[in-house]
């Protein structure tokens, strides 16, 4: 064993990848699909936005079913969770693939590189927003990977400066993307566009988001008038979709690599458990509505029954059947469990090729009401403009308040608009409101999640972690 060891110890390695790759388009137009890639594993970071909130409970067959789901939805998660280590794990696989690309973007020129470049740097942004959403400070790799064997000298960075390097790329990109593109899924400048304006937001820098949140408002998007087909499989990539993360049934995953599937994962963990009657498919029961989320919608608001599945409503209108899960609520999030027709293969639960909407207009609008709202000096007019458009669509009279009551306003459309779509605790912890809404929730801690315990030691534990963990 010893002088194995040894032997493979003394033997050179020699990396490849700048004599043998990134020689012609083809090359990076393949890196930077794999960069693409790992935005179909953001499934899990969609279904904890929800959980971690007060929208959702765990759910799932039993207490013990994915301990850390359960964990995550009682405030009660440690450095020891899976979940969390998965999120971690894979966005940084994102943010290596995408700085794989930049490494070497000056190797081969072609026609159209700059597009390809900005895609990449897209990417690159989307991965290190989520991991400062949910970590915190996070290293920084600007143009190079982190390679095994450089943990021991790397440091986790201010988010202040992440954040720097999440605009810069995000204004690259808008500087360099179409307003459309012709293969349905690739970056456009309107999702670069709406995408540095919620990272505006998420800083407080209210006045930069309404300004380019107004660029993204007068560009090729609008509010689809049946706002019950936005979630149906005819409703994707529609114009109110302004960047989708799309999802196929065309290869099959296994639980022990969930991340492999091609599918929305999310879908089938949500789905109703043992299901049998029409529309819909079965799944796990994970991530179902609590009563509160189904109260928060205003009467005669049509968007209730679209978001939501009253499970009891609709067995006794079709003799459905189904059985109860874990902390069964009576709900499900009709946006995201499976349908009856959607083509599958492999396991149905792993394969759904129902595609998440990441950034809809009516998301966009919403923004850009509060960043009006709440700059300075703020300009109430223009923020009920758009907060009514949203609004006017869900045939629910129009907000005349202003000042901080418009602001709760707002804060009310986000909820109710976007519910079970992931955005509604980082919506509570931006705004200050997490403490107050979400049971278990401590101040000063749960705003981020801890960095993963064996990252840490992978350092040497060079790393301190986050407070309260």
């Amino acid at each position: 064993m010893v002088s194995c060891s040894e032997d493979f110890v003394d033997v050179e390695s020699k990396d490849p990848n700048s004599e043998d790759y990134f020689n012609t388009e083809e090359d990076y137009q393949n890196a930077l699909i794999a960069a693409y890639d790992l935005l179909q594993s953001t499934y899990i970071n969609v279904m904890l936005g929800e959980i971690a909130s007060d929208n959702t409970l765990a759910g799932g067959e039993s207490a013990t079913d994915v301990p850390g789901i359960q964990e995550i939805d009682d405030m009660l998660h440690t450095p020891v969770n899976a979940q969390l280590r998965d999120i971690w794990s894979w966005m940084f696989a994102g943010v290596n693939r995408a700085n794989y690309i930049m490494e070497f973007k000056d190797k081969t020129d072609f026609p159209g590189k700059e597009e390809v470049i900005a895609q990449t740097r897209f990417l690159r942004a989307y991965y290190y927003f989520e991991l400062v959403k949910w970590f915190g400070d996070v290293p920084l790799a600007i143009d190079k990977r982190i390679k095994f064997g450089e943990q021991f000298d790397i440091d986790r960075t201010p988010k202040t400066e992440v954040y720097a390097l999440i605009e810069e790329d995000l204004q690259f990109a808008s500087d360099n993307l179409p307003a459309t593109q012709a293969e349905i899924g690739r970056i456009t400048q309107g999702a670069a566009r709406a995408l540095l304006g919620k990272v505006y937001l998420f800083q407080d820098k209210f006045s930069e988001a309404a300004t380019v949140l107004d660029q993204v408002i007068t560009g090729p998007y609008d509010l689809v008038a049946d706002y019950n087909s936005i979630f149906e499989q005819e409703g994707e990539n529609n114009i109110e979709s302004v960047f989708e993360v799309q999802y196929t049934d065309e290869e099959g995953a296994g639980f022990s690599c969930l991340q492999c599937s091609e599918g929305n994962v999310a879908v089938g963990f949500n789905g109703i458990r043992n299901y049998s009657g029409p529309l819909f498919d079965s799944g796990f029961s994970f991530n179902v509505p609590t009563q509160e989320a189904f109260d928060a919608f205003e009467t005669g608001d049509i968007r209730r029954e679209v978001a939501i599945l009253d499970i009891d409503t609709w067995v006794a209108d079709t003799g459905a059947t189904f059985v109860t899960g874990f902390e069964h609520t009576g709900y499900y999030n009709r946006k995201y469990i499976a349908r009856q027709g959607d083509l599958n293969t492999g396991d149905a639960n792993l394969t759904n090729p129902n595609n998440y909407r990441a950034i809809r207009f009516a998301d966009v609008l919403l923004m850009a009401a509060e960043a009006y709202n709440r700059k300075s000096p703020s300009d109430d007019t223009q923020a009920q403009v758009y907060l009514n458009r949203v609004r006017t669509r869900a045939q629910l009279p129009n907000v005349t308040v202003t000042g901080s009551a418009l602001t709760d306003a707002i804060y009310q459309e986000r909820r109710v608009e976007l519910v079970g779509e992931g955005h509604r605790f980082f919506d509570l912890v931006r705004t200050g409101r997490a403490p107050q809404e979400i049971d278990g929730f401590v101040n000063g801690k749960h705003e981020v999640f801890p960095i993963p315990l064996i990252e840490i030691q992978l350092t040497g534990n060079r790393w301190e972690q986050n407070p309260g963990y």
